[in-house]
């Protein structure tokens, strides 16, 4: 079963291969052959899970977790032991959490593979976390992002210093976006600088550092030393605390391009964590040049799927006149096969591109709140994350329902 097999072909058949070969082959080649698919089918986790029974096996894709295999209690322990092996674990060790890594040297697929295990009730559970490809990078314009909001983007990674931040929840596809910044940015005359936990993506022209909290190499002693070393853009992976924020605006005032990620809901509440950090007014309008807020919905099936009016609800919330819905056909996805009997196949990004300029430089300093800012852009143009989802559904890329999973719609 090779790569250029249909994907739709290798979901259906991936259950029935992995138990067919359950019984021929070794825990070594289950494995193996296990990674091999999940790379395939684009999967960015692989999660063992034991059970009373046996050994709960399953990928997620596309965000969702799906059942791929039910292993017995006999082939647990060998399977539990040959990853802990391959990602170089105390495989005695089976009391506490413990971090891994499996180099992309050590399978066929040059491309790493981060892994973490911890003691449950019914024994060891492991999950792997499978890096992006190296060498396939998005452009900003094959995430999501409206033509306006790529140019707006643009705008602010030419700006010879500054904030560019993305934000979200976990597994919005923050880093995809900033790796992609950065990508624009890496240029031989440049000093480019990444800090990160873990390093997603091995990048030529790129000093990537490996933070290890275990012996106190955090992102602030990370970024500390960065900013002693002569660089043109320095991208942190994440600031999770006071003091990196501090130290990152500062970086951003200082003639430095700083690319970062946060939590935070949307783009206005993202000036509301620097403030909870404790980060003056003036330093955050100075600093920050943009903001990108962002989710990844799922994408109605191509193979499977199907065209239907919507209902008054769902013109309510598309802002659809019901006496027009006729006009407006919207597209859902046809469980089968080929789509883990989901309708949904790959995902897409929905945006809110804030650009910080004068007017909301003035409205920080003022003070104005969170959804004050909001307010501003929005009458200044700029499109909602609810809005840029609606317009994709209206597109028949993704459905209202996904809008409700994601966005938590009232």
């Amino acid at each position: 079963m090779s790569s250029g097999v249909p994907a739709e072909t290798r979901q259906k058949a991936l259950q029935e291969e992995l138990r067919e070969l359950v019984d021929v082959v070794g825990p070594a080649p289950l494995v193996d052959l296990l990674l091999e698919r999940a790379f395939q089918l684009q999967a960015t986790d692989i999660h063992f899970e034991p059970t009373r029974t046996g050994l709960r096996v399953r990928l997620r894709v596309d965000g969702i977790l799906h059942d791929i295999l039910e292993l017995s209690a006999e082939l647990t322990s060998p399977v539990i032991s040959r990853i802990k092996l391959m990602s170089g674990m105390d495989i005695t060790e089976r009391r506490f959490a413990q971090d891994g890594h499996i180099t992309g040297a050590m399978l066929r697929h040059q491309r790493d593979v981060r892994v973490g295990s911890g003691p449950t009730i019914h024994g060891e559970r492991i999950v792997l976390r499978l890096m992006p490809d190296s060498r396939q990078f998005s452009q900003l314009n094959e995430l999501g992002l409206e033509p306006a909001e790529v140019e707006a983007v643009r705008k602010s990674l030419a700006r010879p210093h500054g904030m560019v931040l993305s934000v979200g929840p976990v597994g919005s596809g923050k880093s995809t976006t900033m790796y992609s910044c950065l990508e624009l940015l890496n240029h031989p005359g440049r000093s480019l600088v990444t800090i990160e936990d873990p390093v997603e993506r091995r990048v030529d022209g790129i000093a990537q550092i490996q933070i290890d909290p275990r012996i106190g190499f955090s992102f602030v002693e990370a970024l500390r030393g960065i900013l002693r070393q002569d660089p043109n853009v320095v991208m942190v992976g994440e600031i999770r605390d006071p003091e990196t924020a501090h130290i990152a605006v500062r970086a951003g005032l200082t003639g430095i391009r700083v690319l970062s990620t946060l939590h935070a809901n949307d783009t206005a509440a993202t000036i509301d964590v620097f403030r909870e950090f404790e980060v003056p007014p003036m330093f955050i309008a100075d600093s920050v040049n943009c903001i990108i807020a962002q989710r990844l919905m799922r994408k109605v099936c191509e193979h499977s799927r199907e065209t239907y009016r919507p209902d008054e609800a769902e013109c309510r919330v598309l802002g659809i006149d019901p006496a027009q819905a006729d006009t407006h056909p919207l597209s859902r996805g046809v469980p089968a096969d080929c789509n883990f009997h989901t309708g949904y196949l790959g995902r897409v990004g929905v945006f809110e591109v804030l650009p910080v300029d004068t007017s909301i430089r003035q409205a920080i300093l003022a003070g104005k709140s969170a959804s004050e800012l909001r307010a501003m852009a929005t009458s200044q143009g700029m499109a909602t994350l609810e809005q840029s989802a609606a317009k994709k559904v209206l597109a028949g890329q993704t459905t209202v329902e996904e809008m409700h999973r994601v966005l938590i719609m009232d």
